[in-house]
């Protein structure tokens, strides 16, 4: 699902616990994460959820990345899903300018998440953005 579609179907929901369920069910859509894959250098810091992200890219100057990120907490799981929607499968100079807060203030995520959740959404993004950034873009 592609991040227009998830806003839209946001907009569509009026309450928030029925958003809150939407969410846990993107997170339900998160491809399998490799257990290999859960340590310490691939967790996210700043997280107080567990949260795991890597990245698979091609070669070339300005690489197309594709990340895949796990939690061990439902509603972040949901986080990680719209972050992946956003960035995923791009180019790493376009992950670099994306402006996700646009995306995050559609679906109204700031007032509706606790400050321990946005700030871990923050450094999931600038996770993400940090490995566009260091892939030669």
């Amino acid at each position: 699902m592609n991040i227009d579609e998830i806003v839209e179907n946001f907009q569509f929901l009026d309450d928030w616990e029925d958003r809150y369920k939407y969410l846990i069910e993107l997170g339900n859509t998160l491809e399998q994460f490799p257990e290999d894959q859960r340590n310490a250098e691939n967790k996210v810091n700043g997280c107080v959820s567990q949260v795991w992200i890597i990245s698979h890219q091609n070669n070339g100057p300005d690489p197309v990345i594709k990340y895949c990120g796990d939690s061990d907490a439902h509603i972040v799981k949901g986080l990680i899903a719209i972050t992946l929607a956003i960035f995923s499968g791009k180019r790493a100079s376009d992950i670099i300018a994306v402006d996700e807060v646009s995306y995050f203030k559609e679906i109204g995520l700031q007032e509706h998440i606790t400050p321990q959740r946005s700030n871990g959404l923050i450094s999931m993004v600038k996770r993400i953005k940090d490995i566009a950034a260091n892939s030669g873009a």
